[in-house]
């Protein structure tokens, strides 16, 4: 038996990484193909995945001129070792990702979902075990304690994502200029080889707003009533946990299974807005968090997210009163 950590349709994508060898897909010809459009070409060739899917929501680990790459080879091994269990284990819920589920079926008949995980460690007391790979700082709780309902963006990369300086300046400049009230952690090792992230002109101009900390306890941050959405890299824990709470996202995906949880986010689910594609930019940042905090658009989301919010807990209490 396997359990698999990375979504569903996440996993399709990875079940199929040796079709875009067979089909000449990768490697890349070359590093033009990143920029040209290439990656816009469509999936129709890959069963339940949702239409409208192009390479580049395909796990990033595909964007390779190396037909050696680490990576792709190792994620290409390890989907034709899966197709060898007897039983895949998905930390999901058949409500959420059945269609791609019975994708999966066809290359491995004997599936189980036993997600959402994080709910099943709140009904279990096994949160007590803690599972973060940084020290929380709890004190960011205190200070959303004063903040009104849905009123708090939380954004955080997580746990193993590098952004360049110019980078993090564009998302700093962008949450300073929505006007909104953000909890942002930045860790220590976010941008390689600094000292000193955020320089004092900005920490003096996000004073009454903004919250900056190196690490939290993502659940019960995303748990409070003041936190209205959630600027993510759209890792599968994060994922769940922001429907598991009814908390609607902005979605900048950074690699591996991310841009797959981030189309899936937008395009099927309902649950998130996308900062876009290519070059970083403070305006679009700023755009799409004041559209998601204050905006109609927003609302709407959150409706959204709130209904999958209760998909997930009922498909957890169907699966734990089965289990008993």
């Amino acid at each position: 038996m396997l359990l698999q950590t990375t979504s569903a349709c996440a996993a399709l994508g990875f079940l199929h990484y040796d079709q875009l060898v067979k089909r000449g897909i990768f490697p890349l010809k070359d590093e033009n193909y990143l920029t040209s459009g290439f990656l816009d070409t469509p999936v129709d060739w890959i069963s339940r995945l949702k239409k409208g899917a192009n390479l580049k929501h395909l796990p990033s680990f595909m964007r390779s001129t190396d037909p050696q790459d680490t990576m792709f080879n190792y994620n290409n091994d390890s989907a034709n070792q899966a197709l060898k269990c007897k039983n895949l284990i998905f930390n999901t819920f058949d409500d959420l990702e059945g269609q791609v589920l019975e994708g999966i079926k066809t290359k491995i008949p004997n599936l189980c979902t036993i997600g959402p995980l994080s709910l099943l460690c709140q009904q279990s007391n096994l949160q007590d075990f803690g599972s973060s790979l940084w020290e929380e700082d709890t004190s960011c709780l205190t200070w959303l304690d004063k903040r009104s309902p849905n009123s708090v963006i939380y954004v955080n990369y997580g746990s193993l994502a590098i952004l360049t300086k110019a980078r993090l300046e564009e998302f700093a400049w962008g949450l300073a200029n929505s006007k909104q009230y953000f909890l942002w952690v930045i860790r220590n090792d976010l941008i390689s080889g600094e000292s000193r992230i955020l320089s004092d002109d900005y920490v003096e101009e996000i004073r009454e707003r903004g919250l900056v900390i190196g690490w939290c306890p993502q659940e019960k941050v995303l748990k409070h009533p003041s936190v209205g959405g959630f600027l993510t890299h759209c890792g599968w824990n994060s994922t769940l946990e922001s429907i598991t709470e009814g908390v609607p996202m902005v979605c900048w995906p950074f690699f591996a299974d991310q841009q797959t949880n981030c189309f899936y986010a937008c395009e099927e689910w309902g649950i998130g807005a996308k900062i876009g594609e290519g070059e970083l930019k403070r305006g679009r940042i700023e755009e799409v968090v004041r559209e998601m905090m204050v905006g109609e658009k927003g609302n709407t989301i959150r409706e959204k997210t709130m209904k999958w919010k209760e998909k997930s807990t009922r498909c957890y209490y169907t699966w734990w009163f089965i289990s008993q």
